[in-house]
Protein backbone atom coordinates (compact mmCIF):
# COMPACT_ATOMS: atom_id res chain seq x y z
CA UNK A 1 0.00 0.00 0.00
CA UNK A 2 1.34 3.44 -0.93
CA UNK A 3 2.32 5.60 2.04
CA UNK A 4 -0.24 8.27 1.16
CA UNK A 5 -2.99 5.64 1.20
CA UNK A 6 -2.30 4.70 4.82
CA UNK A 7 -3.61 8.00 6.13
CA UNK A 8 -7.06 9.52 5.84
CA UNK A 9 -8.06 12.55 3.76
CA UNK A 10 -8.33 14.57 6.96
CA UNK A 11 -4.85 13.53 8.05
CA UNK A 12 -3.48 14.47 4.61
CA UNK A 13 -5.06 17.91 4.93
CA UNK A 14 -3.56 18.35 8.40
CA UNK A 15 -0.14 17.14 7.25
CA UNK A 16 -0.18 19.51 4.27
CA UNK A 17 -1.04 22.43 6.54
CA UNK A 18 1.76 21.48 8.95
CA UNK A 19 4.36 21.24 6.17
CA UNK A 20 3.36 24.57 4.62
CA UNK A 21 3.24 26.30 8.01
CA UNK A 22 6.67 24.94 8.91
CA UNK A 23 8.11 26.05 5.55
CA UNK A 24 6.91 29.58 6.23
CA UNK A 25 7.87 29.91 9.90
CA UNK A 26 10.54 27.31 10.66
CA UNK A 27 8.87 26.80 14.04
CA UNK A 28 7.20 23.68 15.50
CA UNK A 29 3.50 23.73 14.67
CA UNK A 30 0.79 23.41 17.31
CA UNK A 31 -2.68 21.91 17.00
CA UNK A 32 -4.42 25.25 17.57
CA UNK A 33 -2.57 26.85 14.65
CA UNK A 34 -3.45 23.98 12.35
CA UNK A 35 -7.10 23.91 13.40
CA UNK A 36 -7.43 27.55 12.40
CA UNK A 37 -5.52 27.02 9.14
CA UNK A 38 -7.61 24.02 8.14
CA UNK A 39 -10.84 25.87 8.90
CA UNK A 40 -9.81 28.74 6.63
CA UNK A 41 -8.49 26.53 3.82
CA UNK A 42 -11.22 23.91 3.69
CA UNK A 43 -14.40 25.57 4.85
CA UNK A 44 -17.12 22.98 4.31
CA UNK A 45 -14.60 20.25 3.45
CA UNK A 46 -13.02 17.31 5.25
CA UNK A 47 -11.14 19.50 7.67
CA UNK A 48 -13.78 22.12 8.38
CA UNK A 49 -14.75 22.68 12.00
CA UNK A 50 -11.92 20.63 13.50
CA UNK A 51 -11.18 21.41 17.12
CA UNK A 52 -7.61 21.70 18.43
CA UNK A 53 -8.21 18.49 20.40
CA UNK A 54 -9.21 16.58 17.25
CA UNK A 55 -6.21 17.95 15.37
CA UNK A 56 -3.97 17.00 18.30
CA UNK A 57 -5.22 13.40 18.16
CA UNK A 58 -4.65 13.24 14.40
CA UNK A 59 -1.17 14.69 14.81
CA UNK A 60 -0.41 11.93 17.31
CA UNK A 61 -1.43 9.35 14.68
CA UNK A 62 0.75 11.05 12.09
CA UNK A 63 3.64 10.94 14.53
CA UNK A 64 3.05 7.20 15.00
CA UNK A 65 3.30 6.86 11.20
CA UNK A 66 6.69 8.54 11.28
CA UNK A 67 5.47 11.69 9.53
CA UNK A 68 5.82 14.12 12.45
CA UNK A 69 8.34 14.51 15.22
CA UNK A 70 8.48 16.56 18.39
CA UNK A 71 11.70 18.53 18.85
CA UNK A 72 12.93 18.79 22.42
CA UNK A 73 10.12 19.71 24.84
CA UNK A 74 8.14 21.88 22.43
CA UNK A 75 4.39 21.33 22.30
CA UNK A 76 4.48 21.64 18.52
CA UNK A 77 5.49 19.12 15.86
CA UNK A 78 7.66 19.35 12.77
CA UNK A 79 7.40 17.30 9.56
CA UNK A 80 9.90 14.51 8.96
CA UNK A 81 11.71 13.83 5.69
CA UNK A 82 8.97 11.28 4.89
CA UNK A 83 6.36 13.99 5.33
CA UNK A 84 8.20 16.28 2.93
CA UNK A 85 8.42 13.44 0.40
CA UNK A 86 4.68 12.83 0.67
CA UNK A 87 3.99 16.54 0.27
CA UNK A 88 6.12 16.72 -2.89
CA UNK A 89 4.51 13.55 -4.30
CA UNK A 90 1.11 15.18 -3.87
CA UNK A 91 2.29 18.30 -5.73
CA UNK A 92 3.78 16.24 -8.56
CA UNK A 93 0.87 13.81 -8.80
CA UNK A 94 -1.76 16.53 -8.93
CA UNK A 95 0.10 18.43 -11.64
CA UNK A 96 0.29 21.48 -9.41
CA UNK A 97 4.03 21.78 -9.92
CA UNK A 98 6.78 20.58 -12.15
CA UNK A 99 4.79 20.14 -15.36
CA UNK A 100 6.72 20.27 -18.65
CA UNK A 101 3.84 21.46 -20.84
CA UNK A 102 3.81 25.13 -21.73
CA UNK A 103 0.67 26.79 -20.48
CA UNK A 104 -1.67 28.91 -22.53
CA UNK A 105 -1.02 31.79 -20.15
CA UNK A 106 2.08 32.53 -18.14
CA UNK A 107 2.14 32.41 -14.37
CA UNK A 108 3.84 35.24 -12.45
CA UNK A 109 6.94 33.10 -11.95
CA UNK A 110 7.11 32.29 -15.68
CA UNK A 111 6.75 35.97 -16.53
CA UNK A 112 9.57 36.76 -14.12
CA UNK A 113 11.79 34.10 -15.69
CA UNK A 114 11.05 35.28 -19.23
CA UNK A 115 11.98 38.83 -18.24
CA UNK A 116 15.23 37.58 -16.74
CA UNK A 117 16.19 35.87 -20.01
CA UNK A 118 15.34 38.85 -22.23
CA UNK A 119 18.26 39.58 -24.54
CA UNK A 120 20.17 36.47 -23.48
CA UNK A 121 21.41 34.08 -26.16
CA UNK A 122 23.96 31.29 -26.40
CA UNK A 123 24.44 28.32 -24.12
CA UNK A 124 27.08 29.92 -21.93
CA UNK A 125 25.09 33.05 -21.16
CA UNK A 126 21.90 31.06 -20.59
CA UNK A 127 23.59 28.71 -18.13
CA UNK A 128 24.96 31.62 -16.13
CA UNK A 129 21.60 33.38 -16.08
CA UNK A 130 19.81 30.13 -15.13
CA UNK A 131 21.86 29.67 -11.98
CA UNK A 132 21.24 33.31 -11.05
CA UNK A 133 17.47 33.16 -11.64
CA UNK A 134 17.04 29.86 -9.78
CA UNK A 135 18.97 31.18 -6.79
CA UNK A 136 16.74 34.25 -6.63
CA UNK A 137 13.47 32.36 -7.08
CA UNK A 138 14.24 29.63 -4.56
CA UNK A 139 16.44 31.34 -1.97
CA UNK A 140 18.62 28.27 -2.41
CA UNK A 141 21.66 27.49 -4.57
CA UNK A 142 20.99 27.69 -8.31
CA UNK A 143 22.89 25.13 -10.38
CA UNK A 144 23.25 24.89 -14.15
CA UNK A 145 25.44 22.27 -15.79
CA UNK A 146 26.07 21.46 -19.43
CA UNK A 147 28.20 18.77 -21.03
CA UNK A 148 29.45 19.30 -24.57
CA UNK A 149 28.39 16.49 -26.85
CA UNK A 150 31.16 14.28 -28.20
CA UNK A 151 30.35 15.37 -31.74
CA UNK A 152 30.39 19.10 -31.01
CA UNK A 153 32.36 21.04 -33.62
CA UNK A 154 34.96 23.79 -33.49
CA UNK A 155 33.72 27.34 -33.93
CA UNK A 156 36.74 29.39 -32.86
CA UNK A 157 40.03 29.08 -31.00
CA UNK A 158 42.11 31.85 -29.44
CA UNK A 159 45.51 31.87 -27.73
CA UNK A 160 46.77 34.66 -25.47
CA UNK A 161 50.35 34.99 -24.18
CA UNK A 162 50.22 35.72 -20.46
CA UNK A 163 53.90 35.38 -19.56
CA UNK A 164 56.98 33.50 -20.66
CA UNK A 165 55.89 29.91 -21.33
CA UNK A 166 52.33 30.68 -20.14
CA UNK A 167 49.40 30.74 -22.59
CA UNK A 168 45.64 30.98 -22.15
CA UNK A 169 43.80 28.78 -24.68
CA UNK A 170 40.10 29.38 -25.34
CA UNK A 171 38.12 26.94 -27.50
CA UNK A 172 34.56 27.82 -28.52
CA UNK A 173 32.30 25.12 -29.98
CA UNK A 174 29.34 25.40 -32.33
CA UNK A 175 26.92 24.72 -29.46
CA UNK A 176 28.13 27.88 -27.73
CA UNK A 177 30.18 26.11 -25.08
CA UNK A 178 33.49 27.66 -24.08
CA UNK A 179 36.43 25.77 -22.61
CA UNK A 180 39.52 27.59 -21.40
CA UNK A 181 42.81 26.17 -20.14
CA UNK A 182 45.99 27.67 -18.80
CA UNK A 183 48.95 26.12 -20.66
CA UNK A 184 52.54 25.87 -19.45
CA UNK A 185 54.86 25.38 -22.43
CA UNK A 186 58.43 24.11 -22.49
CA UNK A 187 59.38 26.89 -24.91
CA UNK A 188 58.28 30.48 -25.08
CA UNK A 189 55.91 31.41 -27.92
CA UNK A 190 55.48 34.97 -29.15
CA UNK A 191 52.12 36.69 -29.54
CA UNK A 192 52.60 36.65 -33.33
CA UNK A 193 53.21 32.89 -33.33
CA UNK A 194 50.11 32.34 -31.20
CA UNK A 195 48.05 34.43 -33.59
CA UNK A 196 49.37 32.44 -36.55
CA UNK A 197 48.51 29.15 -34.82
CA UNK A 198 44.99 30.33 -34.01
CA UNK A 199 44.44 31.56 -37.57
CA UNK A 200 45.63 28.24 -38.95
CA UNK A 201 43.15 26.31 -36.80
CA UNK A 202 40.24 28.68 -37.41
CA UNK A 203 40.70 28.81 -41.19
CA UNK A 204 41.16 25.08 -41.76
CA UNK A 205 39.20 23.33 -39.04
CA UNK A 206 36.14 25.42 -38.28
CA UNK A 207 33.15 23.07 -38.33
CA UNK A 208 35.29 19.98 -37.64
CA UNK A 209 34.63 17.76 -34.64
CA UNK A 210 36.94 18.37 -31.71
CA UNK A 211 38.30 14.82 -31.90
CA UNK A 212 38.93 14.99 -35.66
CA UNK A 213 41.05 18.15 -35.40
CA UNK A 214 43.73 16.40 -33.34
CA UNK A 215 44.00 13.49 -35.77
CA UNK A 216 44.31 15.77 -38.79
CA UNK A 217 47.01 17.95 -37.18
CA UNK A 218 49.05 14.87 -36.31
CA UNK A 219 48.66 13.61 -39.88
CA UNK A 220 49.87 16.91 -41.35
CA UNK A 221 52.88 17.03 -39.02
CA UNK A 222 53.95 13.60 -40.27
CA UNK A 223 53.38 14.60 -43.89
CA UNK A 224 55.08 18.00 -43.95
CA UNK A 225 58.87 18.06 -43.96
CA UNK A 226 59.47 21.72 -44.75
CA UNK A 227 59.75 24.85 -42.60
CA UNK A 228 55.97 24.53 -42.39
CA UNK A 229 56.65 21.60 -40.05
CA UNK A 230 57.90 23.87 -37.25
CA UNK A 231 54.71 25.93 -37.23
CA UNK A 232 52.59 22.78 -37.35
CA UNK A 233 54.44 21.37 -34.37
CA UNK A 234 53.59 24.50 -32.39
CA UNK A 235 49.95 24.18 -33.41
CA UNK A 236 49.97 20.54 -32.37
CA UNK A 237 51.38 21.36 -28.95
CA UNK A 238 48.91 24.18 -28.37
CA UNK A 239 45.90 22.14 -29.45
CA UNK A 240 47.00 19.16 -27.33
CA UNK A 241 47.18 21.46 -24.32
CA UNK A 242 43.84 23.12 -25.01
CA UNK A 243 42.01 19.82 -25.62
CA UNK A 244 43.93 16.99 -23.89
CA UNK A 245 43.68 13.54 -25.46
CA UNK A 246 41.20 11.27 -23.73
CA UNK A 247 39.66 14.14 -21.77
CA UNK A 248 36.02 13.80 -20.80
CA UNK A 249 33.46 15.91 -22.65
CA UNK A 250 33.87 19.52 -21.59
CA UNK A 251 31.65 20.52 -18.70
CA UNK A 252 30.44 23.97 -17.83
CA UNK A 253 29.13 24.44 -14.30
CA UNK A 254 27.53 27.55 -12.84
CA UNK A 255 26.66 27.73 -9.15
CA UNK A 256 25.09 30.81 -7.63
CA UNK A 257 23.36 31.65 -4.37
CA UNK A 258 25.61 29.81 -1.91
CA UNK A 259 25.17 32.82 0.38
CA UNK A 260 21.48 31.90 0.63
CA UNK A 261 22.50 28.95 2.81
CA UNK A 262 24.02 31.35 5.31
CA UNK A 263 20.67 32.89 6.23
CA UNK A 264 18.83 31.84 9.38
CA UNK A 265 15.83 30.78 7.33
CA UNK A 266 17.89 28.14 5.56
CA UNK A 267 20.36 26.84 8.10
CA UNK A 268 19.17 27.92 11.54
CA UNK A 269 21.12 30.22 13.85
CA UNK A 270 22.75 27.36 15.79
CA UNK A 271 24.23 25.61 12.73
CA UNK A 272 27.84 24.66 13.35
CA UNK A 273 30.34 26.52 11.15
CA UNK A 274 32.31 23.34 10.46
CA UNK A 275 29.18 21.79 8.98
CA UNK A 276 28.68 24.90 6.85
CA UNK A 277 32.22 24.66 5.54
CA UNK A 278 31.56 21.07 4.49
CA UNK A 279 28.51 22.15 2.48
CA UNK A 280 30.35 25.03 0.84
CA UNK A 281 33.23 22.73 -0.01
CA UNK A 282 30.90 20.24 -1.67
CA UNK A 283 29.26 22.96 -3.75
CA UNK A 284 32.60 24.47 -4.77
CA UNK A 285 33.90 21.07 -5.93
CA UNK A 286 32.17 21.36 -9.28
CA UNK A 287 33.18 17.94 -10.54
CA UNK A 288 31.58 16.43 -7.43
CA UNK A 289 28.44 18.42 -8.20
CA UNK A 290 28.34 17.08 -11.75
CA UNK A 291 28.67 13.52 -10.41
CA UNK A 292 25.82 14.19 -7.97
CA UNK A 293 23.51 15.39 -10.73
CA UNK A 294 24.49 12.50 -13.01
CA UNK A 295 23.67 10.06 -10.22
CA UNK A 296 20.10 11.28 -9.86
CA UNK A 297 19.01 13.01 -13.07
CA UNK A 298 18.40 11.01 -16.23
CA UNK A 299 18.92 13.08 -19.37
CA UNK A 300 16.01 11.23 -21.00
CA UNK A 301 13.63 11.97 -18.14
CA UNK A 302 11.25 14.80 -18.91
CA UNK A 303 10.04 15.63 -15.41
CA UNK A 304 11.38 17.44 -12.39
CA UNK A 305 12.94 15.23 -9.73
CA UNK A 306 13.04 16.05 -6.03
CA UNK A 307 15.80 14.21 -4.13
CA UNK A 308 15.88 14.18 -0.33
CA UNK A 309 18.64 11.64 0.32
CA UNK A 310 21.62 13.56 -1.08
CA UNK A 311 23.78 12.33 1.79
CA UNK A 312 23.83 8.87 0.21
CA UNK A 313 26.00 10.29 -2.58
CA UNK A 314 27.49 13.33 -0.85
CA UNK A 315 27.51 13.13 2.99
CA UNK A 316 28.38 16.83 3.17
CA UNK A 317 24.94 17.71 1.78
CA UNK A 318 22.96 15.93 4.49
CA UNK A 319 19.74 17.79 5.24
CA UNK A 320 19.60 19.53 1.86
CA UNK A 321 17.26 18.81 -1.04
CA UNK A 322 17.90 18.75 -4.79
CA UNK A 323 15.19 19.83 -7.23
CA UNK A 324 16.40 19.38 -10.80
CA UNK A 325 15.45 18.56 -14.37
CA UNK A 326 17.34 17.68 -17.51
CA UNK A 327 17.62 20.34 -20.19
CA UNK A 328 18.38 19.87 -23.86
CA UNK A 329 21.23 22.06 -25.04
CA UNK A 330 22.19 23.10 -28.55
CA UNK A 331 23.05 20.26 -30.91
CA UNK A 332 23.42 17.00 -29.03
CA UNK A 333 24.51 18.65 -25.79
CA UNK A 334 22.79 17.84 -22.54
CA UNK A 335 22.58 19.53 -19.21
CA UNK A 336 20.78 19.92 -15.92
CA UNK A 337 19.24 22.90 -14.17
CA UNK A 338 18.28 22.76 -10.54
CA UNK A 339 18.28 24.06 -7.00
CA UNK A 340 19.98 22.75 -3.88
CA UNK A 341 18.37 24.09 -0.75
CA UNK A 342 17.01 23.34 2.71
CA UNK A 343 13.95 21.18 3.29
CA UNK A 344 12.14 24.37 4.20
CA UNK A 345 11.97 25.70 0.65
CA UNK A 346 8.87 26.66 -1.33
CA UNK A 347 8.56 23.45 -3.34
CA UNK A 348 5.80 24.45 -5.71
CA UNK A 349 7.51 27.65 -6.86
CA UNK A 350 10.91 25.99 -7.12
CA UNK A 351 9.64 22.94 -9.03
CA UNK A 352 7.78 25.18 -11.46
CA UNK A 353 10.82 27.43 -11.93
CA UNK A 354 13.15 24.49 -12.63
CA UNK A 355 10.69 22.94 -15.06
CA UNK A 356 10.07 26.20 -16.90
CA UNK A 357 13.77 27.06 -17.27
CA UNK A 358 14.37 23.60 -18.77
CA UNK A 359 11.67 24.47 -21.31
CA UNK A 360 13.27 27.88 -21.96
CA UNK A 361 16.44 26.08 -23.07
CA UNK A 362 14.46 23.95 -25.50
CA UNK A 363 12.71 27.01 -26.93
CA UNK A 364 15.74 29.28 -27.22
CA UNK A 365 18.40 26.79 -28.31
Amino acid sequence: MAEAERITARQRAILTAIVENYIETGEPVGSGTIAGTIARMQAGGAGAGLSPATVRNEMAELANEGLLEQPHTSAGRVPTARAFRMYVERLSGSGVAGGRVLHGHRSPIETRIDSSFAGISGTQAMLERSSHVLANVSSGVGVAVAVVAAGDTLEHVHFSRLAKGRVLAVVVTSSGMVRDRMLTLDVDVTARELEAAANFLNERFRGWSIQRVRAEIAHRVERERSEYHLMLSSVEALWAGAVPEGSAPAQTVYVEGVANLLGGRAMGSAEDMARLREILGALEAKQRLVELLDAYIDAKQGSVRVIFDLEEHAPELEGLVLIAASARMAGDGRGTVGVIGPKRMHYENTMNAVSYIAQVFERML
